[in-house]
Formats: C-alpha cells, structure tokens, sequence
C-alpha cells in the first residue's frame, strides 16, 4: 500500500457498539478495504487484501462488515451507499459478520456486487472467480458446518505499527445480547505451529509487537490435538520466537485464565502488562441474565489477582449500560466495579436490541436512560485515564512508536515523544506530563 488512510483504528471486539466510523485504506491503484468492527476483522481485511491483489482486483471495494449491534448495520448500509456514489464503477463486495449473518438484505441492495460469507471471504477462490469475470453475487455457506480455522500468513498489517495474528475463531457460548456465533460459527483454533510461522515471519518483516486475537480467545485448544490452553501456546511461542519483543492479548474471559497464562503475567516481560477483560455487566443479575460465565466477584478477583502479580497490569473492559431489565441499583453495581477493579481503558456502549437474540426479547430500558447511564461510565472511565495518566509522569517507559512522534507504552497509554522516529521503533522514554488523554515524554539518552 503506498498510502493509508486509517480513519480510526478499532481496537477491540466490542469497541463501540454505537458504531463508530470504519478504517478505510486505500490501497493506490488497487483494493480499498473498509474495515468495521474488532482486530479480528482488521485481519482478515489483510487477508482479504492480498487474495484480492492475486486475483489482479484493482477496481474493487472491500466493506467487511460487524454484527455486533443492529447499529452496526445500519452503519454498514450507509456506508456502502456512499461508496457507490463516490466510486459509481467500482465493484462492491460486502463481506463479514453482517453478511454472514443477513446476506439476503445485503444482495438486495443495488449498490452491492457481491456478497461473501465469513468462510468464503479468507479462501483464495472467490476472489480468483471475481477477477475471471464471476456474476454468482452470493457466496455464503452454513458457518457451523465449518470445522477448522486455518492460519493464513500475511507479511504485515500494512499502515500500522503492530500486527494482528488471528489464533482462534468463533463462539461456542451464547451469551443472550449476542448473534456473533451466528455470524463466526462454533469454537475453533489455529494449530500452534501455524501461529509460530506467522509470528515469525511478521518479526522477520520488522514487527516489534504481536497481538493474538480472536473472538473467545480463551476458549484456545480444546479442539486440537492434546488440547493446548492458551497459557500453553502463548509459552510456546514466546520460546520459539524469541526475537518477538511485546506480545498482546486481545479481549480475555476472566473465569477460564489457565495455569501457564498466570505464570506468564508474573514471569513474562514480553507479555504487555495490559489485559482486557470481557466484563459486559458489573452485577449478578445482569450477568445471569447475560448468560455470562463470571460473577462480579470472579472479576474482582481476576483483577487483584493479576495486579498482585504484576503490579504494573492495565485493565481495559467492555461494559454494557441499560441491559434488558436492569435498574439503577444494577447499574450502580456496574459503575462501582470501575473502581472495585481498577479499570483504566472502557469500551462503553449502550444496550442495542440484536434482532434474533434472547436479550432483544426481553423487557426493554428506554433509550434515553441506556444512553445516560453510558454518559454515566464514560465519565467513570475518563476519570480513571486521567488518574492512570498523571501517576505515570515521572516514570520510564519503552514506548512503540505508531507513526511520527506517537506511540503507546506498554500498559497501552498514548505518548507524543519529541522527535519524529520510524513507525515500529521502540524508544525508552522519560513520561513528562499529560496533554489530553495522551501522555507527553522525552527520549532518555
């Protein structure tokens, strides 16, 4: 790609379930992907990149799609209308969780050439049919039927300073808010020496830093010869690649941290001192009603556990407000875990009805009290980023620059670093002050 435009980079499944404005990268004369949604998705749009250039597809756009809220959606749609006004000639293929899950009422757009299942999407051939001047306009099979998860290997994310490695796919917990099962299918892993050669080969391109995504990621292995955990696959490839510098973990279920993972947050330096936490509800009865496996106080204790261990440890967690049923009094509960936890980084959204799931059957909180008690947690969480901030300065800290003088450290604080320094370089850094919701440092000498 010879320029990106990267609107918004979304970090995490669950980052805003609101919607949120895609990443859009242009890729020159060739694919433009439009990305919404969670890591998993930014990359497979990489994977979805490099079959779309095999097949020799300059004219085409890319729109992988989240299923995450119906807001989503909706977001989806008018994006794709706006695409086919400013590119008139290009041809539209629409793909991801949306797809996956309504590809009839995205075929019947006018606007959209084709429709691609979340299966068909990362297989060489559909894009290769494309460029021979295929008119099958959906491709979408039965995604419990789908078994396995290959690793696919890309040489990087392009336009960003971290990679994302993809160990794990699908869902097979049904939690009641969530279609995303639906869209992913059922549980299953990447072989570990899969994620070892992709790891690798992105270390050898000049990545400095990894994050392991996927949808459940601590559901990793079962379904693989010996079931690994995922404390065991993690361990095992920081042993084989040792040249990897920082290692992330994408979203974590706090109930199902295995051994080897909790010995790696006390032992490891090369796993970053931040975890997210998939917490959803701060109270029991919302979480019940959930279908959540935790309890408020298994994530308390997660969270105390893991700082023991690592007194630097980062939370972020994702928190929904006005949850069918939920009272002040349950909300409460949900504001308070914050601080009962230590929570630094929120994804805050409120509760959107998913057409198709329990919770969308459920007594409903009106919207405008949803959205107030998500005003209510955004408030909570800026208030923690600014403590987190201020009791940073003064401190040293490797910082992993993204692009020009910006980077994060490893607790995953934005920094702006003086002097302009190349995308991927770790600079050790002195933490001077705070300016917004970003640190500002000084490269120590």
């Amino acid at each position: 790609m010879t320029e990106a435009t990267q609107l918004r980079e979304r970090e995490d499944i669950h980052a805003d379930g609101e919607g949120g404005p895609p990443v859009i990268e242009q890729d020159g004369a060739g694919p433009t992907l439009v990305t919404f949604g969670c890591r998993l998705n930014a990359y497979e749009s990489e994977v979805m990149r490099n079959h779309a250039r095999a097949a020799g597809l300059d004219d085409v756009v890319i729109v992988n799609t989240c299923a995450v809220t119906s807001e989503a959606e909706r977001q989806a749609r008018q994006t794709i209308r706006k695409l086919r006004r400013d590119r008139p000639e290009a041809r539209i293929v629409v793909t991801g969780c949306a797809a996956q899950v309504n590809p009839d009422s995205f075929a019947a757009m006018p606007e959209v050439s084709h429709v691609l299942g979340n299966d068909a999407k990362l297989t060489a051939q559909p894009w290769a049919d494309f460029g021979a001047g295929a008119t099958e306009r959906v491709r979408v099979n039965d995604i419990m039927s789908v078994k396995e998860t290959a690793g696919h290997l890309i040489q990087g994310m392009e336009g960003r300073a971290r990679a994302f490695v993809q160990v794990q796919n699908g869902c097979d917990h049904r939690c009641t808010f969530c279609i995303i099962p639906y869209g992913r299918g059922n549980s299953r892993s990447v072989p570990i020496g899969e994620i070892v050669s992709q790891v690798r080969a992105l270390v050898e391109s000049g990545y400095r830093e990894v994050v392991l995504t996927g949808v459940d990621v601590t559901s990793y292995g079962p379904d693989l010869p010996g079931k690994p955990t995922l404390g065991q696959m993690v361990r095992r490839l920081l042993a084989l690649v040792p040249e990897l510098p920082r290692l992330r973990l994408s979203s974590l279920d706090a109930v199902e941290i295995d051994d080897d993972l909790w010995r790696l947050i006390a032992e490891e330096p090369r796993l970053m001192p931040h975890l997210h936490v998939s917490l959803q509800a701060g109270d029991d009865m919302v979480l019940k009603r959930m279908k959540r496996r935790h309890l408020r106080a298994d994530a308390i204790r997660f969270c105390a556990e893991a700082r023991r261990l690592r007194p630097d440890m980062v939370f972020g967690a994702d928190i929904i407000a006005g949850f069918p049923t939920e009272t002040e009094e349950m909300f409460q509960n949900s504001l308070r875990i914050v601080e009962e936890c230590g929570l630094t980084w929120l994804h805050v959204f409120p509760y959107s009805p998913r057409p198709g799931t329990p919770a969308a059957r459920m007594p409903q909180v009106p919207g405008p009290v949803r959205k107030e008690r998500a005003a209510r947690l955004r408030a909570a969480g800026q208030a923690a980023v600014a403590r987190h901030l201020a009791a940073q300065v003064g401190a040293i800290a490797d910082v992993l620059i993204e692009k020009g003088r910006t980077g994060r450290t490893p607790g995953f604080a934005e920094v702006r670093v003086d002097g302009d320094h190349a995308p991927g370089t770790i600079v050790r850094c002195r933490l001077t002050g705070v300016d917004g919701d970003r640190l500002t440092a000084v490269v120590e000498d």
